[in-house]
């Protein structure tokens, strides 16, 4: 190592080694929760930017390059399932209401080619749906291979709002969390690669963006009285979300925590996991089995 003042390189006579560049770490490694540790969310900040462009400008504008990376790896996600490869992905978007769950919808997902996505959003689960286990109806709106999954809430709803609102006797809710992180594991096993983002808002930011629904007319449709009651249970709601992170993060399928106060950091950071998933499955065109050659001259002919 060399000392303050380079003295070790002129007591030497040699020059003094350079240093080489540090890579800065994966994203994923820095939004990823601890396996088996508690969550205290009130100490993560939801407006920090812990990774990444400093600003909106450099963020939006690195973003848009990430665009054709993404693009590029599904479409090769979908044509190495036509050869038999059996890889997916599936995001799992969870977080208060406005967190921003539409807002990746529109923002992320717009990179991919929707023919090769399949998107669902999970609301109370209707008299059939009630009538079967809970992962039920979750794992009927799985992607196939070669897809890229959304889930707008997803199963995790069953130990969130279930837990909050007692919509189940609180006995039935510790087992859930072992049979989610069973069932996890077993679709990794079967090779779908699982990225579950939490999105951390704030209480305040919440309720400015509440607020801008109700002072924009063409926003009442986003608008629900019932948002006003949901945010009377907020300290319910947050210890609910610890115990799902704390519980449900595995080595193959942990938790990342993206703070979601500001829209564009967001929208970066979950187009960046989305990237370093893909790449890191590396899916590869499929060779053709037919003679390129011949087809050629046969084309030529014709």
């Amino acid at each position: 190592m060399v000392e303050q003042g380079g003295k070790t390189g002129e007591a030497s006579g040699k020059e003094p080694p350079r240093s080489s560049p540090t890579r800065p770490p994966a994203l994923r490694d820095v939004l990823r929760l601890p396996v088996g540790e508690p969550v205290d969310l009130s100490s993560y900040s939801s407006s920090r930017i812990p990774a990444g462009p400093p600003d909106k400008e450099s963020g939006a504008a690195a973003a848009t390059l990430l665009a054709p990376r993404l693009a590029a790896l599904q479409e090769r996600l979908y044509a190495a399932s036509t050869a038999g490869d059996r890889r997916r992905l599936l995001l799992v978007l969870q977080g208060m209401d406005t967190s921003g769950k539409g807002g990746t919808f529109k923002h992320v997902i717009g990179y991919f080619n929707p023919a090769g996505c399949r998107v669902r959003s999970f609301k109370a689960p209707t008299a059939e749906e009630r009538s079967h286990p809970f992962l039920w109806r979750i794992t009927r709106a799985l992607p196939v291979p070669g897809e890229i999954g959304i889930f707008d809430r997803s199963h995790y709803e069953d130990v969130l709002i279930a837990r909050v609102r007692e919509l189940v006797p609180r006995r039935e809710i510790g087992p859930r969390y072992d049979r989610i992180n069973s069932w996890e594991k077993s679709l990794a096993d079967d090779g779908v690669t699982i990225v579950k983002v939490f999105l951390h808002l704030s209480y305040e930011e919440q309720r400015a963006r509440l607020l801008k629904r109700l002072d924009n007319p063409d926003k009442h449709w986003k608008f629900d009285p019932g948002d006003i009651e949901e945010r009377e249970l907020w300290p319910a709601y947050q210890r609910a979300y610890e115990l799902a992170l704390e519980r449900c993060s595995t080595p193959e399928a942990p938790w990342y925590l993206v703070p979601a106060d500001r829209k564009w950091y967001r929208n970066w950071a979950i187009s960046t996991l989305l990237l370093e998933h893909l790449e890191a499955l590396d899916p590869q065109y499929p060779k053709g089995d037919f003679d390129v050659a011949e087809c050629r001259k046969r084309l030529l002919a014709s």
